[in-house]
């Protein structure tokens, strides 16, 4: 039977997306739900439509809801950045337990991440790791994000300002770059008076000639998330 778990994990992913597609309001899918937001935190997954499926049966039941259950989608959500996942989420809790503690922590993050005030946000993430590290690969995602928007600002980067935006230090941080250098296209300077800077790869926002139109516009949301970062 051990062999044949890959496959019947396939099955239970597939049945339930098939329950999301033919029986979204039907309240009996719930347990399945639930135990499929599970699956995703231990298996490092996401589905996004079975999560929201399972936030809207709740408001149609609330005295089913799991409070355990709405945290963890929250901080997959978050994880999902720069997708509005999260607020597509909130909006579907009831605010009367966005209030509760947990929930107002893991809004006051998303904040952090959205304004890329990445100090702050790990500063948060430190006193509440009961939450965050409850999700496998958390800090990982996060730390994907913020390089995902330095990229779009800069195009050399301190040492000290990735540092800070990604929360890593010291020899961890040069094997960061090692591995970033030898794989994604960063090159590492040295020699420069306020330390190393970090040369990133190309792209049409950091190097706006790159841009295929002239007519093309940025996006508004690089711009909302790349202001407080030049602030």
């Amino acid at each position: 039977m051990g062999k044949e778990t890959p496959k019947q994990q396939q099955q239970v992913s597939y049945t339930v997306e098939q329950l999301v597609a033919v029986n979204p309001y039907n309240p009996d899918i719930v347990p399945e739900l639930e135990n499929y937001v599970n699956e995703q935190v231990s298996s490092q997954t996401y589905s996004l439509d079975a999560n929201l499926c399972l936030l809207r049966l709740y408001q149609f039941e609330p005295e089913r809801m799991s409070t355990q259950i709405v945290a963890r989608i929250l901080v997959k959500a978050l994880m999902a950045m720069p997708a509005p996942d999260f607020s597509l989420c909130l909006f579907l809790i009831p605010e009367r337990v966005q209030m509760e503690e947990q929930f107002k922590t893991l809004i006051v993050l998303s904040h952090y991440l959205e304004t890329g005030r990445f100090r702050q946000f790990w500063d948060e993430a430190a006193k509440s790791r009961h939450i965050v590290e409850a999700v496998p690969g958390f800090e990982q995602a996060i730390q994907a994000y913020a390089i995902h928007v330095l990229s779009l600002t800069y195009q050399k980067i301190p040492r000290s300002v990735l540092a800070e935006a990604i929360n890593i230090e010291g020899l961890s941080l040069d094997k960061f770059l090692e591995h970033q250098a030898a794989n994604s296209g960063w090159i590492l300077e040295k020699g420069h008076v306020r330390g190393q800077l970090i040369v990133l790869p190309r792209n049409e926002f950091n190097h706006p000639e790159l841009k295929k139109s002239a007519t093309e516009t940025v996006p508004l949301e690089h711009i909302t998330r790349i202001f407080p970062i030049l602030g």
